[in-house]
């Protein structure tokens, strides 16, 4: 292996960088002398992968959403490619982000620079006709739920599963007690997570009703208390719905970088469709699962979705272990409605943790980062014995 590794990395969102960090330093801990560059976030940049551009401010969903960051994402894409001609990376991982990255890998692909797709599109789920294209540029996937192996498989797509990363990063920074005391929070109450999601437009569609939520979650259960797990990069003023907290809940702590903390201090959590819900399901927290598109994103996107179930708990455990509250589904009374059932029934709530531990066991052994860095490493061998 040379020693002069050079790896291109794109991700373009909180939890794609979370896995891109991981993965850069696990490269660095196999190379040492491994240069990493690429379109990511806070923590690549702490990786020591050096950055193209940052992410922020181009990650949103939604069709509607997606025209209003068309120019700086094209802007992004043709530097993107211009450095990867200019340095000629021994390979380049895109990570998640199917919508930017897709585009991005096939151009890399036709440079002649080996591509690995990590944390990969979810074609199983809709746009299955991206598959073929998936064939042709890609080297190797690398997967990290156990479902998506065979689905790549049968299509005769490269495949890997490696597990899931969030298995080795998400060990909470305090013990219970020591986190919520900080925070304001009484250990001895019943405390209610929201997690609204990460991006400025789903916490426009979502903050609101989980704002409601909480007065009706109060009305019935006095002594519940709240926090918010805040995602990094989001203005203060995508919290304005909580001008609107009502009177009778008590004030929700806001707890930035601490998502693992607030799950696995909680004994709810109402979490917005993603990443977070399997973070909630490694802390064997209960959770309420919800999400909200623009009303035509949905009309023109549910039509090509082939699964019937959106929350990964779910779609990892083959059944539904944990309610989903989607679209019109989505309201306060809903909401509130499954919060109790698990604040208020202790049967209930231990069936749920126990279906969550399953899942839990299911994604993997740790060592998830090591081994897709592993796999990352052997494509650059593979392609270097190629051109021999």
């Amino acid at each position: 292996m040379s020693s002069r590794l050079r790896v291109m990395i794109s991700c373009g969102e909180p939890s794609g960088d979370l896995y891109a960090g991981a993965l850069a330093t696990e490269i660095q801990r196999i190379e040492p002398s491994a240069i990493v560059t690429g379109f990511g976030g806070d923590r690549l940049q702490r990786a020591g992968g050096t950055l193209v551009h940052h992410f922020s401010g181009l990650s949103v969903t939604g069709l509607t959403e997606a025209v209003r960051v068309v120019p700086r994402a094209w802007g992004i894409y043709r530097d993107l490619v211009d450095a990867a001609r200019t340095e000629r990376p021994d390979v380049f991982v895109a990570i998640d982000f199917p919508d930017f990255n897709f585009v991005l890998a096939r151009a890399i692909h036709k440079l002649g620079i080996p591509v690995v797709y990590y944390i990969s599109p979810q074609l199983w789920a809709w746009r299955r006709g991206r598959l073929s294209t998936m064939k042709r540029m890609v080297d190797r996937v690398l997967v990290i739920f156990p479902f998506e192996a065979p689905f790549y498989e049968r299509a005769g797509v490269p495949v890997s599963f490696v597990g899931h990363p969030l298995l080795e990063l998400t060990a909470p920074a305090q013990p219970r007690e020591t986190f919520m005391r900080t925070h304001g929070l009484d250990p001895a109450r019943p405390l209610v997570a929201l997690l609204p999601g990460s991006r400025r437009n789903e916490l426009r569609a979502i903050l609101p009703d989980l704002v409601a939520a909480a007065g009706r979650i109060a009305d019935r259960l006095p002594a519940a208390q709240f926090a918010i797990a805040r995602a990094p990069h989001l203005a203060d003023d995508s919290f304005a719905p909580l001008a609107a907290w009502p009177s009778g809940a008590t004030r929700p702590a806001m707890i930035d970088q601490a998502t693992d903390d607030v799950l696995a201090s909680a004994d709810v959590a109402i979490v917005a469709s993603g990443t977070a819900t399997v973070q909630a399901a490694i802390h064997g927290c209960p959770m309420v699962v919800v999400y909200r598109l623009a009303p035509l994103t949905y009309r023109l996107g549910k039509p090509f979705v082939h699964v019937d179930t959106y929350a990964m708990a779910n779609l990892v455990a083959g059944r539904r272990i944990v309610p989903e509250l989607i679209q019109e589904a989505f309201t306060p009374e809903a909401v509130a409605a499954e919060a109790l059932r698990v604040l208020t029934d202790p049967g209930h709530a231990a069936r749920v943790r126990t279906d969550l531990a399953e899942v839990r066991a299911r994604l993997g052994a740790p060592g998830a980062s090591r081994r897709a860095a592993e796999e990352v490493l052997a494509v650059t061998r593979a392609s270097k014995t190629r051109r021999v």
